[in-house]
Order: structure tokens, then sequence, then C-alpha cells
């Protein structure tokens, strides 16, 4: 196993890291920002090393800093967690060029599936579902608006480099394209330095559900079940559970087949997400995007399969076979995830602060993940990320419960929070159903 082990990011997953990594004997080294030096994921670690100012471009996005870190602490192996860095394969080259472990897929699998029009093309070609639209950037308008006109509106308007929820437009007509189009290339090439844009038909009335997957040492693909991710605002996830309410046992052993050839086709190391839509009526599903990452909701997962997939992930990058039978995996249970943010409730805009009063819930089947706690500064620099509230119990009714005891239990003064719309989501009618889809907030507000 490996020994120590530098985790490159910050707050709740940093945490989550660092546990397992303890728990397992392995050496924690921290990495952090001016303004997180007081987190709790800093004093956690076994040793901390500050690589630079608030900035993310200067700190948790600096290589040279970083690899400068592991360097100087002796760490064998980095950890990138989610966000930042994760997904960047000139990163994972460099780790590993310098005679470090890289606790992640591949470079040339993070390349594969970063682009979503090449992603696309590699996932039909290898018999992954995928909706109708675009095999090559739309060059501009005139192609975009031709484009549209094959695929039928609505269409959805995305950068081809984009991720996590961010560079996406939906056109209902040809006026609406013009001004989507020139949007997300905008916004594109501003953010992620590439103002490519693809189209794909837009469903209005679609369930988000993706697929664990794990890429082990020995070569093989598992999926560990599916998540269902449809309680969402500007297009980024709010609460996942496994679980999917909506997926029966047919059409999971779809899903999970597809999402194992997805792993396959780009021959797929250690943990990823294949994204999906799914029409609920029809049982037809999509293929959306690859997540070459662990993802922020992955706790659910390890609950419904008992396993830690932090853990696994240093297994397998380390050579080490699971600790799992990939053979013998039978979902148990259900698992809630609530993602707490520093934001209001209602509009879902960011409030940032210095957090006055900080009491976690506790009790049978409730987990959370936070990255801070009583007298930290929640800054505009990163993301709104407070905590995670994970809710697990023997079914989705007892999760429920639970779940409205936790989040009423749960106290936070200082920044805005989200938490008063957990508990709106938990007593809605629709949502208690399980019959729910992607349009289930803007439906409450």
């Amino acid at each position: 196993m490996i020994e120590s082990l530098l985790v490159a990011n910050r707050g709740e997953i940093a945490r989550r890291i660092i546990r397992t990594a303890k728990r397992l004997g392995i050496r924690a080294i921290a990495v952090y920002s001016e303004a997180d030096a007081d987190l709790p994921f800093v004093a956690e670690a076994d040793e901390a090393v500050l690589i630079g100012p608030p900035n993310p471009a200067q700190s948790y996005r600096n290589t040279e800093a970083i690899i400068a870190a592991a360097k100087s602490t002796g760490a064998q192996a980095i950890h990138p967690g989610y966000g930042f860095l994760s997904e960047n394969a000139e990163f994972a080259r460099t780790v590993e060029s310098s005679g470090l472990i890289w606790v992640g897929p591949g470079a040339d699998a993070i390349t594969a599936m970063g682009d979503k029009i090449n992603a696309r093309n590699l996932m039909a070609a290898a018999g992954v579902p995928v909706a109708p639209g675009t095999t090559d950037p739309a060059a501009d308008l005139d192609a975009a608006v031709t484009a549209a006109a094959e695929i039928g509106y609505p269409v959805m308007v995305k950068a081809a480099a984009g991720g996590g929820g961010m560079g996406m437009g939906v056109a209902v007509d040809e006026a609406a394209l013009r001004t989507e189009y020139d949007k997300v290339r905008t916004f594109a090439e501003r953010m992620f330095g590439d103002g490519s844009v693809l189209l794909e038909r837009y469903f209005p009335r679609v369930r988000h559900v993706e697929v664990q997957i794990l890429g082990l040492a020995d070569g093989r693909v598992v999926a560990l079940g599916e998540r269902e991710c449809s309680v969402q605002r500007r297009n980024q996830k709010l609460v996942e559970e496994s679980p999917s309410p909506a997926v029966s046992p047919e059409l999971r052993s779809r899903l999970l087949a597809a999402a194992v050839r997805a792993g396959e086709a780009v021959g797929y190391r250690n943990a990823g997400t294949v994204e999906c839509l799914l029409d609920p009526a029809s049982g037809e599903f999509f293929f959306l995007e690859m997540n070459t990452r662990l993802q922020v909701e992955h706790p659910v997962t390890e609950y419904v399969y008992g396993v830690d997939l932090v853990e696994e992930q240093l297994r397998v990058a380390a050579g080490l076979a699971p600790t799992f039978d990939p053979d013998a995996l039978v979902p148990r249970g259900h698992a809630i995830e609530m993602r707490i943010n520093a934001e209001d409730p209602k509009r879902f805009f960011p409030g940032p602060g210095v957090i006055r009063t900080w009491v976690e819930p506790t009790g049978d089947g409730v987990r959370v993940d936070s990255g801070y706690t009583e007298g930290n500064t929640v800054t505009q620099f990163y993301d709104s990320l407070l905590a995670k509230l994970i809710i697990t119990g023997a079914t989705r009714d007892e999760v429920l419960e639970r779940a409205k005891a936790a989040v009423a239990a749960f106290q936070i003064e200082g920044p805005k929070n989200n938490v008063p719309f957990f508990a709106e989501l938990l007593d809605n009618a629709e949502f208690r159903s399980g019959a729910y889809d992607t349009g289930i907030v803007s439906r409450m507000r």
C-alpha cells in the first residue's frame, strides 16, 4: 500500500481523503492556501504545506507548487479529490513524470473523456446510447443553426470542454439559439480556454442518473450501482440518492452494462462516473458525460455497496486487488446526500461569511462530511459547498424521515445557507413520491 499521500485539494474532500489515509496508516499531507489556514483539514493532516495566496490559480491549481510540496514532504502519491486539477491530464502526466503515483485514471482516459464531442463519439462506437446531437463542433453560428434544424428543437448548447453543469444553455428556437450559442462560446473561451460548442437534443422532462464505475488494477471495469441526481439548480446537483427510485432491476442491468462498456472503451482505471439522461416513461437512457474522478456524491454509493471508494482508489493506484468481490456486488439499503452550501435557499446565490454557529446533526444513519466548523470564514474564492449531509437506512421511507430530523437539527449561523431548502424539499410530495425529474427545483420556485 502507498505509505504517504499528498491531498491536492481543500475543504470537505480533503478531510474525507485524509480520514481514510490515516485509517490505513498512510501519512496524510495537506496543501493549503492563505485563506484556508484555519480550516479543519489543515489541522487534521500529519503535515501541511502553504502553497500560495487565495486565488486558486496561485494555489490549488498551481502545479509547480503542488509538486514542490510533494517533493519536500516525501510524498509517494497525490490524490486530486474533485474539481481543481482532478481532471487535468497534463497535471496527471506531470505527477507521474515526477516519479509520483497518480491516484486517478490515466491521462489518456482523462483526455479522451474531457472533450464532450470526442466522448460522445467514443461512446457511440462502443455501443453506449447517446442523444441525437453533433459529432463535430459547431464551427460558427450558421453551422449551429443548420445542426439544430437537423436535431430538432429544443436543443442543449454545451461547451465541449465544460463540466460540472457549467457552460450550458437551452434554445427552444432559432432566435434563442443565436443568443445561447454566443453566450456559451464566450463563457467556454473564458473558463476553459476552448470555445468549441456542441449541440444535443434537449429533453425537458428527464431524470439525471449516473453509474459509479471502478477500473481495477487487473484491467477489469466494474459498476457499483447508480445514483439519482435530478434535484438540481442551474444544472448543478443539490441532492443525490442511491438506488434511484426510477430504476427497475431490468433497467439497472442495462445501465450498469453500458457504463462498464464506456469504461472499457477507454481502458479506464480507478474511480469514475458515467452520467446519463433517463426518460422514465420509455426507459431509454442516453450518455451525458464521464467524470474522470471521484464524485462529490460518492458517499451514497459507499453505504449501499459497503465500500470505501477512497480506499479502493488507493488500492488501484498501488496495483492491489479490491477489498470486495467484483462478482458479488449487491446493493443494500438506501442513502441520500444533501449538499449544504453557503448560498441563499431561494435564489441560490452565494453568501460567504464567518460561521458563528455550527452544530451538526447526529444519530442513527447520519453522516456529515464537512469542510468547516464554528469560527471558520467562508470566503468568495472557492465553491460554496460547506458540508454533505448523508442519511442512510434500510428503506427510502426510513431515510426520508431521518433526513427531516437531521435537517431540523443542523444549525448554521453566519453565512447564508440552503438548509431551509432541504426542509422544504423533504416535505415536497413530488420528491417524497420518488417520481421527480430535473425540473423539480424550478417547480418549487
